[in-house]
Protein backbone atom coordinates (compact mmCIF):
# COMPACT_ATOMS: atom_id res chain seq x y z
CA UNK A 1 0.00 0.00 0.00
CA UNK A 2 1.26 3.35 -0.81
CA UNK A 3 2.55 5.82 1.64
CA UNK A 4 1.17 9.42 1.74
CA UNK A 5 4.03 11.98 3.11
CA UNK A 6 3.76 15.75 2.63
CA UNK A 7 6.73 17.66 3.64
CA UNK A 8 6.58 21.73 4.54
CA UNK A 9 9.59 23.48 4.18
CA UNK A 10 10.99 20.97 1.41
CA UNK A 11 13.57 23.43 0.40
CA UNK A 12 15.51 23.74 3.68
CA UNK A 13 18.74 21.62 3.92
CA UNK A 14 17.04 19.35 6.17
CA UNK A 15 13.47 18.87 4.62
CA UNK A 16 15.37 17.98 0.75
CA UNK A 17 17.35 15.23 3.05
CA UNK A 18 14.05 13.67 4.56
CA UNK A 19 12.58 13.70 1.29
CA UNK A 20 15.38 12.13 -0.45
CA UNK A 21 15.73 9.64 2.39
CA UNK A 22 11.55 8.62 2.15
CA UNK A 23 12.02 8.04 -1.78
CA UNK A 24 14.38 5.37 -0.91
CA UNK A 25 10.98 3.15 -0.27
CA UNK A 26 9.01 2.67 -3.63
CA UNK A 27 5.56 2.68 -1.85
CA UNK A 28 6.09 5.71 -0.67
CA UNK A 29 4.33 8.96 -2.64
CA UNK A 30 5.86 12.54 -1.04
CA UNK A 31 4.71 15.84 -1.66
CA UNK A 32 6.96 19.01 -0.70
CA UNK A 33 5.83 22.97 -0.18
CA UNK A 34 8.18 25.22 0.42
CA UNK A 35 7.68 29.30 -0.16
CA UNK A 36 10.96 29.33 -2.62
CA UNK A 37 11.52 27.62 -6.32
CA UNK A 38 13.45 24.16 -5.83
CA UNK A 39 17.17 25.00 -5.70
CA UNK A 40 19.31 22.57 -8.15
CA UNK A 41 20.89 19.42 -7.26
CA UNK A 42 23.75 21.01 -5.13
CA UNK A 43 21.18 21.72 -2.35
CA UNK A 44 18.77 19.01 -2.92
CA UNK A 45 19.63 15.64 -3.07
CA UNK A 46 16.27 14.24 -3.80
CA UNK A 47 16.56 15.65 -7.45
CA UNK A 48 19.00 13.17 -8.47
CA UNK A 49 16.11 10.38 -8.63
CA UNK A 50 14.31 10.42 -11.98
CA UNK A 51 10.84 8.60 -10.82
CA UNK A 52 7.42 10.49 -10.57
CA UNK A 53 7.04 9.70 -6.89
CA UNK A 54 8.06 13.37 -5.52
CA UNK A 55 5.45 16.45 -6.49
CA UNK A 56 6.29 20.05 -5.53
CA UNK A 57 4.10 22.80 -4.80
CA UNK A 58 5.47 26.64 -4.27
CA UNK A 59 3.24 28.10 -1.57
CA UNK A 60 4.10 30.46 1.38
CA UNK A 61 3.16 29.25 5.17
CA UNK A 62 2.84 33.38 5.65
CA UNK A 63 0.58 33.89 2.93
CA UNK A 64 -0.76 30.72 1.08
CA UNK A 65 -2.71 29.11 3.98
CA UNK A 66 -6.12 28.34 2.29
CA UNK A 67 -4.02 27.16 -0.87
CA UNK A 68 -1.60 24.66 1.23
CA UNK A 69 -4.76 23.37 2.99
CA UNK A 70 -5.89 22.58 -0.56
CA UNK A 71 -3.07 20.78 -1.34
CA UNK A 72 -3.14 18.75 1.42
CA UNK A 73 -6.98 17.88 1.38
CA UNK A 74 -6.59 16.67 -2.36
CA UNK A 75 -3.12 14.33 -1.54
CA UNK A 76 -4.57 13.33 2.26
CA UNK A 77 -1.46 12.06 3.62
CA UNK A 78 -1.24 9.90 6.08
CA UNK A 79 1.72 12.33 7.83
CA UNK A 80 3.01 15.53 7.54
CA UNK A 81 6.08 16.37 8.54
CA UNK A 82 6.73 20.09 9.06
CA UNK A 83 10.62 21.81 8.46
CA UNK A 84 9.37 25.11 7.66
CA UNK A 85 10.81 27.90 9.61
CA UNK A 86 12.70 31.58 10.14
CA UNK A 87 15.54 29.41 11.52
CA UNK A 88 18.42 31.43 11.85
CA UNK A 89 19.20 32.71 15.88
CA UNK A 90 21.38 35.75 15.45
CA UNK A 91 19.35 37.68 13.02
CA UNK A 92 15.81 36.99 14.76
CA UNK A 93 17.01 40.14 16.63
CA UNK A 94 16.57 42.81 14.45
CA UNK A 95 13.51 41.43 13.30
CA UNK A 96 12.09 39.11 15.72
CA UNK A 97 8.00 40.08 14.79
CA UNK A 98 9.04 37.86 11.35
CA UNK A 99 10.25 35.09 13.27
CA UNK A 100 6.68 35.27 15.73
CA UNK A 101 5.08 35.97 12.37
CA UNK A 102 6.24 32.36 10.60
CA UNK A 103 6.71 30.24 13.62
CA UNK A 104 3.66 30.88 15.32
CA UNK A 105 1.24 33.06 13.80
CA UNK A 106 1.31 31.16 10.27
CA UNK A 107 1.61 27.80 11.84
CA UNK A 108 -1.59 28.41 14.12
CA UNK A 109 -3.41 29.19 10.87
CA UNK A 110 -2.41 26.50 9.14
CA UNK A 111 -3.03 23.80 11.93
CA UNK A 112 -6.28 24.78 13.12
CA UNK A 113 -7.98 23.34 10.78
CA UNK A 114 -6.00 20.48 10.10
CA UNK A 115 -6.35 19.29 13.50
CA UNK A 116 -9.88 18.59 12.29
CA UNK A 117 -8.28 16.50 9.17
CA UNK A 118 -9.37 12.31 9.75
CA UNK A 119 -6.71 11.25 7.19
CA UNK A 120 -3.55 12.70 9.12
CA UNK A 121 -2.72 9.72 10.93
CA UNK A 122 0.87 11.64 12.33
CA UNK A 123 1.72 15.05 12.48
CA UNK A 124 5.92 15.73 12.93
CA UNK A 125 6.83 18.88 14.33
CA UNK A 126 10.67 20.07 13.91
CA UNK A 127 11.33 22.01 17.36
CA UNK A 128 14.91 22.61 18.50
CA UNK A 129 16.43 22.55 21.44
CA UNK A 130 17.42 26.11 21.03
CA UNK A 131 14.39 26.52 23.29
CA UNK A 132 16.62 25.32 26.81
CA UNK A 133 18.88 28.22 26.75
CA UNK A 134 22.53 27.25 27.84
CA UNK A 135 22.15 23.40 28.13
CA UNK A 136 23.85 22.70 31.58
CA UNK A 137 23.34 18.96 33.66
CA UNK A 138 21.41 16.29 31.65
CA UNK A 139 18.87 17.78 29.26
CA UNK A 140 15.79 15.73 28.73
CA UNK A 141 12.65 16.18 26.99
CA UNK A 142 11.11 17.52 30.11
CA UNK A 143 13.66 20.14 31.21
CA UNK A 144 11.67 23.39 31.25
CA UNK A 145 12.52 25.77 28.43
CA UNK A 146 14.45 28.53 28.91
CA UNK A 147 14.74 30.25 25.69
CA UNK A 148 17.48 33.54 25.14
CA UNK A 149 16.90 34.50 21.58
CA UNK A 150 13.86 35.91 19.76
CA UNK A 151 13.97 32.63 17.42
CA UNK A 152 14.29 30.06 20.46
CA UNK A 153 10.92 31.90 21.97
CA UNK A 154 9.56 31.52 18.78
CA UNK A 155 10.14 27.87 18.64
CA UNK A 156 9.26 27.56 22.24
CA UNK A 157 5.88 29.29 21.96
CA UNK A 158 4.85 27.17 18.84
CA UNK A 159 5.32 24.05 21.02
CA UNK A 160 3.38 25.26 23.54
CA UNK A 161 0.31 25.65 20.84
CA UNK A 162 0.94 22.80 19.44
CA UNK A 163 0.73 20.96 22.78
CA UNK A 164 -2.81 22.83 23.71
CA UNK A 165 -3.70 20.74 20.03
CA UNK A 166 -2.89 17.32 21.99
CA UNK A 167 -4.17 17.80 25.18
CA UNK A 168 -7.74 19.36 23.48
CA UNK A 169 -8.34 17.23 20.35
CA UNK A 170 -5.78 14.36 20.71
CA UNK A 171 -3.70 15.83 17.55
CA UNK A 172 -1.48 12.96 16.69
CA UNK A 173 1.56 15.32 17.36
CA UNK A 174 5.27 14.20 17.51
CA UNK A 175 8.10 16.86 17.70
CA UNK A 176 11.69 16.35 17.08
CA UNK A 177 14.44 18.53 18.91
CA UNK A 178 17.82 17.76 16.56
CA UNK A 179 21.15 19.40 17.79
CA UNK A 180 23.28 20.71 15.61
CA UNK A 181 22.95 19.46 11.78
CA UNK A 182 25.76 19.66 9.28
CA UNK A 183 26.37 17.56 5.86
CA UNK A 184 26.57 18.47 2.36
CA UNK A 185 24.07 20.25 0.46
CA UNK A 186 24.14 22.79 4.14
CA UNK A 187 23.56 26.33 3.60
CA UNK A 188 26.99 28.02 3.20
CA UNK A 189 26.95 30.55 5.96
CA UNK A 190 26.36 27.50 8.45
CA UNK A 191 29.97 27.68 9.97
CA UNK A 192 31.13 23.92 8.45
CA UNK A 193 30.17 24.50 4.80
CA UNK A 194 31.64 27.97 5.52
CA UNK A 195 34.90 26.76 7.19
CA UNK A 196 36.15 24.72 3.80
CA UNK A 197 34.76 27.52 1.64
CA UNK A 198 36.87 30.15 3.46
CA UNK A 199 39.62 27.59 3.02
CA UNK A 200 39.73 27.69 -0.57
CA UNK A 201 39.55 31.14 -1.00
CA UNK A 202 41.98 32.24 1.23
CA UNK A 203 40.08 33.67 3.45
CA UNK A 204 40.18 34.01 7.53
CA UNK A 205 37.46 32.12 9.34
CA UNK A 206 35.35 34.35 12.05
CA UNK A 207 35.57 32.49 15.67
CA UNK A 208 33.18 33.98 17.50
CA UNK A 209 33.94 34.34 20.72
CA UNK A 210 37.25 32.28 19.92
CA UNK A 211 34.77 28.96 19.29
CA UNK A 212 34.45 28.21 22.39
CA UNK A 213 30.53 27.30 22.66
CA UNK A 214 30.46 23.58 22.54
CA UNK A 215 28.27 22.40 20.01
CA UNK A 216 26.64 18.98 19.31
CA UNK A 217 27.29 18.47 15.09
CA UNK A 218 25.34 15.17 13.81
CA UNK A 219 24.72 14.31 10.52
CA UNK A 220 21.84 15.59 8.80
CA UNK A 221 21.66 11.69 7.86
CA UNK A 222 21.19 10.52 11.49
CA UNK A 223 18.72 13.20 12.01
CA UNK A 224 16.63 12.55 8.74
CA UNK A 225 16.51 8.08 9.95
CA UNK A 226 15.36 9.41 13.36
CA UNK A 227 12.67 11.71 11.82
CA UNK A 228 11.66 8.82 10.05
CA UNK A 229 11.48 6.64 12.60
CA UNK A 230 9.54 9.22 15.10
CA UNK A 231 7.04 9.34 12.03
CA UNK A 232 6.80 5.77 12.06
CA UNK A 233 6.92 4.89 15.47
CA UNK A 234 6.58 7.48 17.80
CA UNK A 235 4.06 8.08 20.37
CA UNK A 236 1.42 11.20 19.58
CA UNK A 237 2.37 13.55 21.75
CA UNK A 238 6.10 12.73 22.41
CA UNK A 239 9.19 14.71 21.94
CA UNK A 240 12.40 13.28 21.29
CA UNK A 241 15.57 14.20 21.18
CA UNK A 242 18.08 13.55 18.03
CA UNK A 243 21.83 14.30 19.70
CA UNK A 244 25.57 12.85 19.34
CA UNK A 245 27.20 11.03 21.97
CA UNK A 246 29.35 13.91 22.46
CA UNK A 247 29.65 17.87 21.86
CA UNK A 248 32.47 19.69 20.32
CA UNK A 249 34.07 22.98 20.38
CA UNK A 250 33.27 25.26 17.48
CA UNK A 251 37.26 25.97 17.44
CA UNK A 252 37.86 22.34 17.45
CA UNK A 253 35.90 21.72 14.28
CA UNK A 254 37.02 24.35 12.63
CA UNK A 255 40.66 22.66 13.25
CA UNK A 256 39.44 19.20 11.90
CA UNK A 257 38.30 20.97 8.75
CA UNK A 258 41.86 22.69 8.44
CA UNK A 259 43.66 19.49 8.74
CA UNK A 260 41.31 17.65 6.23
CA UNK A 261 42.51 20.58 3.91
CA UNK A 262 46.13 20.99 4.93
CA UNK A 263 46.11 24.84 6.18
CA UNK A 264 47.53 26.26 9.49
CA UNK A 265 44.32 26.75 12.45
CA UNK A 266 46.06 29.50 13.70
CA UNK A 267 46.81 31.45 10.31
CA UNK A 268 43.48 30.61 9.03
CA UNK A 269 41.20 32.15 12.18
CA UNK A 270 40.92 35.03 13.33
CA UNK A 271 38.71 36.16 17.03
CA UNK A 272 35.79 38.02 16.87
CA UNK A 273 32.83 39.21 19.36
CA UNK A 274 30.69 36.48 21.28
CA UNK A 275 26.77 36.92 19.42
CA UNK A 276 24.19 38.22 21.45
CA UNK A 277 22.56 35.25 23.16
CA UNK A 278 25.25 32.98 22.36
CA UNK A 279 24.65 29.40 24.74
CA UNK A 280 27.68 28.59 25.80
CA UNK A 281 26.76 24.82 25.58
CA UNK A 282 24.48 22.71 23.27
CA UNK A 283 24.34 19.41 24.73
CA UNK A 284 21.29 17.21 25.22
CA UNK A 285 20.11 13.79 26.36
CA UNK A 286 19.00 11.27 23.51
CA UNK A 287 18.08 8.19 25.81
CA UNK A 288 14.32 8.54 24.71
CA UNK A 289 14.94 8.34 20.90
CA UNK A 290 18.06 5.42 21.80
CA UNK A 291 15.43 3.54 23.87
CA UNK A 292 11.77 4.06 22.35
CA UNK A 293 13.09 4.31 18.32
CA UNK A 294 16.04 2.40 18.48
CA UNK A 295 17.60 5.19 17.00
CA UNK A 296 21.64 6.14 17.52
CA UNK A 297 23.94 7.92 15.03
CA UNK A 298 26.10 6.40 12.82
CA UNK A 299 28.11 8.84 11.56
CA UNK A 300 31.10 10.06 12.97
CA UNK A 301 32.63 13.92 12.69
CA UNK A 302 35.63 13.60 10.94
CA UNK A 303 33.71 11.15 8.29
CA UNK A 304 30.66 13.46 7.78
CA UNK A 305 33.68 16.46 7.92
CA UNK A 306 35.28 14.59 4.94
CA UNK A 307 31.93 14.22 3.57
CA UNK A 308 31.46 18.22 3.12
CA UNK A 309 35.02 19.16 1.95
CA UNK A 310 34.14 17.20 -0.70
CA UNK A 311 31.21 18.21 -1.57
CA UNK A 312 32.17 21.51 -1.97
CA UNK A 313 35.16 20.71 -4.12
CA UNK A 314 32.72 18.65 -6.39
CA UNK A 315 30.27 22.17 -6.55
CA UNK A 316 33.08 24.69 -6.07
CA UNK A 317 32.06 26.16 -9.53
CA UNK A 318 28.62 26.70 -8.35
CA UNK A 319 29.26 27.72 -4.84
CA UNK A 320 31.27 30.79 -6.30
CA UNK A 321 28.25 32.30 -7.95
CA UNK A 322 25.82 31.56 -4.48
CA UNK A 323 25.91 34.37 -1.72
CA UNK A 324 28.05 32.85 1.25
CA UNK A 325 26.01 35.03 3.96
CA UNK A 326 22.50 34.75 5.08
CA UNK A 327 19.88 37.18 3.57
CA UNK A 328 16.63 37.57 5.57
CA UNK A 329 13.45 37.23 3.65
CA UNK A 330 10.34 38.17 5.76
Amino acid sequence: MMQKVAVIGSNSFSGADFIDLLLDDPNRQVIGISRSPEKSRMFLPYRRRTDRRFEFHQLDLNRHTDEILAVLDRFEPQAIVNFAAQSEVAPSWRHPEHWFQTNVVALSRLLNPLKDRAYLEKYVHISSPEVYGTCVGRVTEETPVNPSTPYAASKAAADMFLATLVKNFNFPLVTIRATNVYGAHQQLWKIIPRSAIYLRMNQKISLHGGGTAVKSYIHIRDVSRGELLAMEQGQPGRMYHLSPDQGYAVRDVVSRICKLMQRDFAASTEIVGERLGQDAAYVIDSTRAREELGWRPGIGLDAGLEEVVAWVERNWQEIGAQPLEYRHAA
